[in-house]
């Protein structure tokens, strides 16, 4: 039986958001948020908002969590009614084709289609051993020609994709499994740690940024805005479990969410970093450490603003594709360690 926590993830997963095109994950949010004022939504379709706890006099806190998702936007039309696309965020070429998308069209309706790559008997021997390339699949809805698509689909150049996976939850296994969870997960954690705050010992803000797999341009605009003194970002981030040796493994699922210490984008405040692995220890929070080579976040844009900055991760299995498995037992951890830091950091000694 889904909790309404588990209700909420896969709501949000299965929202429609790839970047730049957020509105309806955007409106979606809105109508989800509690215990908040001040709801502002801007052009691009950020969303930010204010604890109704706040005092106006306290340390300022921003939570952050990015609505957007890995997709495809439509380059152009070929004559036969299929459409060579671009990537949204970034594939790996391999795992794009033969899944199911939601395209949408000019009125606003998802239309179901395929990632499509020539047959393999249609293939010469090279074509057969070469690597998946993106540039050479076409997203095929079944239109028969280039007018069929325009007329009947209502279809055409620069309409978003994201894939078609519909959420679910075994609750025997603890698994999330859907779309998205890279970073609706972290979505549903920031608003569910709004939620559940009781008595927070800093003022708290909410920053819910766009077209992060793109290279975090939302947060930007969100930052002007409310102006946080420290942050924590919210991230459904890669499981490495299924690839590492055992020593190399860092983000594991069923271990807890993750602390990053480091990644091509941010070295973390080792201040910061250190009270909130102290605070998860202290509190029995299970929590996870890593030092990436390569990813990034939002954090890449708050922390060069003098704003000492923390990633809290949930461990996803297999982001940027089209399915991700996650578990409730990791973002209640994630929860738990944000309500916790947002309880004692009366003050930022630590950054000093």
């Amino acid at each position: 039986m889904m909790n309404d926590s588990i209700k909420q993830i896969c709501a949000l997963s299965d929202a429609f958001g790839p970047s730049g095109f957020e509105e309806d994950i955007a409106a979606l949010v809105k109508k989800m948020l509690i215990q908040v004022k001040d709801v502002h939504e801007d052009s691009l379709h950020n969303v930010t908002a204010q604890s109704i706890k706040n005092t106006g006099n306290r340390l300022k806190v921003m939570l952050d969590a990015h609505l957007d998702e890995v997709g495809f936007i439509i380059q152009a039309v070929k004559p036969n009614g299929t459409m060579p696309f671009l990537p949204l965020g970034g594939w790996v070429a391999n795992t794009a084709p033969a899944h199911k998308v939601k395209v949408r069209s000019t009125d606003g309706e998802l239309i179901e289609g395929i990632i499509a790559a020539k047959p393999i008997h249609f293939m010469s021997e090279s074509e057969k051993h070469a690597g998946a390339d993106l540039s050479k699949m076409v997203i095929d809805v079944g239109a028969v020609s280039d007018t069929d698509l325009k007329e009947n689909f209502k279809i055409g150049m620069a309409a978003p994709a994201v894939p078609d996976v519909t959420c679910s939850y075994d609750e025997r296994h603890d698994l999330i499994l859907g779309k998205a969870l890279d970073c609706r997960i972290g979505v549903s954690a920031l608003i569910d740690t709004l939620k559940e705050l009781q008595q927070p010992a800093a003022d708290v803000c909410a920053s819910f940024s766009v077209q992060e797999e793109v290279g975090e341009r939302g947060i930007q605009a969100n930052l002007e805005r409310l102006k946080p003194d420290l942050a924590i970002v919210f991230e459904g981030c890669p499981a490495d479990d299924t690839f590492q040796e055992p020593y190399m493994i860092q983000t594991a699922l069923k271990k807890g969410c993750m602390l990053r210490h480091f990644d091509r984008s941010m070295i973390t405040h080792p201040g910061f970093q250190r009270f909130a692995l102290q605070l998860a220890d202290a509190k029995q929070i299970p929590c996870q450490e890593s030092v990436r080579s390569g990813g990034g976040t939002n954090g890449a844009f708050i922390h060069v603003k003098d704003i000492p900055t923390i990633v809290i991760g949930i461990p996803v299995r297999y982001i940027h594709s089209h399915h991700g498995f996650a578990t409730y037992a990791d973002y209640r951890s994630a929860v738990d360690l944000a309500k916790a830091i947002l309880e004692n950091i009366q003050s930022a000694p630590f950054c000093a």
